[in-house]
């Protein structure tokens, strides 16, 4: 395998959008949009190449939906704000989002970003499943 030089602009710009936190990274597609009218593709995850060395274990799951299955009442403001983050939803949307349970929040997310929401959803007060 030959391993391509990459201009030292390059790698500092994709080593810091790698370093990207959820909320950084929902941050800049609001951005892109608005400053430049640049949209992420549909569904809005990104997936990383698996290394070309690494065997694919079988029946493996590698995709997760993060499921809103319940909802706190007293806590649906921190909910919906958890929502909004997430999802890149205005407010009415991500209110009647969260008005409505036993949606996914987010589709296709690897294990670990999908624990992360999860975990993160759950402290607001939500009952999550990963589908």
């Amino acid at each position: 395998m030959s391993e391509t030089t990459f201009d030292a602009k390059i790698k500092e710009l994709g080593d810091k959008l790698a370093g990207l936190t959820l909320k950084d990274a929902v941050d800049l597609g609001k951005y892109l949009k608005e400053a430049y009218g640049i949209e992420a593709a549909s569904g809005g995850a990104v997936m990383m190449a698996a290394p070309a060395a690494a065997a694919p274990k079988a029946e493996e799951k590698t995709s997760f939906d993060v499921v809103l299955k319940a909802v706190d009442a007293a806590k649906k403001i921190p909910i919906i704000k958890v929502v909004r983050e997430a999802t890149g939803l205005g407010l009415a949307e991500a209110k009647a989002f969260v008005d409505t349970p036993g949606k996914p929040v987010k589709q296709g997310l690897d294990k670990a970003e999908a624990e992360k929401l999860k975990k993160t959803l759950e402290e607001a007060g939500a009952t999550i499943e990963l589908a």
